[in-house]
């Protein structure tokens, strides 16, 4: 196998404070945001940046995370921001689309304040959503709606929970 060199840009930010959720897109970015209003939820692909570190780029398997899981897991069976490449996607509810200011204004992101953006995807059921899905008996427990993980003790499914 060849590997080519490539090269990714950071097209913005995300802003996460007491006040809320915000994507602040990079002004050469923001003519990619037209379209975008109408949207009820994006992905968001962001660079897990304060977990970049070779140690944790080179986990592959992982011990038990989650208290129903096998002893071992590989690390593309998690969504673990640790990983080979640290590339996190995440579903997100736009509240507003600010195109001029390339502001998104999102009800919550799993992402830490000033986590680089790498790409935004509208969200599309045509596309995103599979009518017959299935998963391991041990997360099998585990909403099978976005909307339903809010409410979810998600703090009781992990080994380390704090």
């Amino acid at each position: 196998m060849s590997v080519q060199p490539f090269q990714l840009s950071v097209i913005g930010s995300v802003n996460a404070s007491a006040a809320g959720f915000i994507l602040q897109i990079e002004a050469p970015y923001r003519s990619a945001l037209q379209g975008l209003p109408g949207f009820s939820h994006i992905n968001v692909i962001w660079w897990s940046h304060f977990l970049d570190r070779p140690d944790l780029r080179s986990q592959l398997v992982c011990q038990k995370p989650y208290k129903s899981a096998p002893e071992t897991l590989g690390i593309f069976a998690t969504r673990s921001p640790m990983r080979p490449n640290p590339l996190c996607l995440s579903v997100a509810q736009v509240i507003n689309v600010d195109v001029p200011a390339g502001v998104i204004q999102l009800a919550y992101i799993d992402a830490e304040d000033g986590t680089p953006l790498l790409d935004i995807k509208p969200y599309l059921g045509c596309s995103d959503r599979v009518r017959q899905s299935s998963q391991p008996a041990w997360s099998s427990h585990w909403p099978e709606y976005y909307e339903d993980s809010a409410a979810f003790d998600w703090q009781s499914e992990f080994v380390n929970a704090q």
